[in-house]
């Protein structure tokens, strides 16, 4: 009899070992999901504040290109007229016989506030 309780004892303690490394497993299990998952939450906000100075970036690009459009509109605008007084110079014949209504210069397009040239 009292063979069969050892037995039994060694069994229930054989049970609460096992038991108690899965429990110790379980833990350092959840442990790594933590861990991984602080590493994913840092993650995430270092790529928010990437996105944001990307966005940020992308407003100066966009202000910019608008910018540089400005002026070259501007710029073909004065090149045509350039163009334009070049070949009535060139060919005075042909002003001759036009009125002179036909000879107009186009100018540029004033400025819209703020867009002219800026000063360093």
């Amino acid at each position: 009899m009292l063979e069969n309780a050892l037995t039994r004892l060694d069994g229930a303690l054989a049970q609460l070992e096992a038991a108690a490394r899965r429990r110790v497993e379980a833990e350092r299990g959840r442990a790594n999901l933590e861990t991984e998952l602080a590493l994913m939450q840092d993650d995430r906000a270092r790529l928010a504040a990437d996105l944001d100075g990307a966005t940020a970036r992308l407003g100066d690009v966009e202000t910019a290109a608008a910018d540089v459009d400005q002026r070259l509109q501007r710029a073909m605008n004065v090149i045509g007229t350039v163009i334009e007084r070049a070949q009535a110079d060139a060919d005075p014949q042909d002003s001759e016989e036009a009125g002179p209504d036909d000879h107009e210069l186009s100018y540029p397009e004033p400025a819209e506030a703020g867009t002219g040239p800026r000063e360093h």
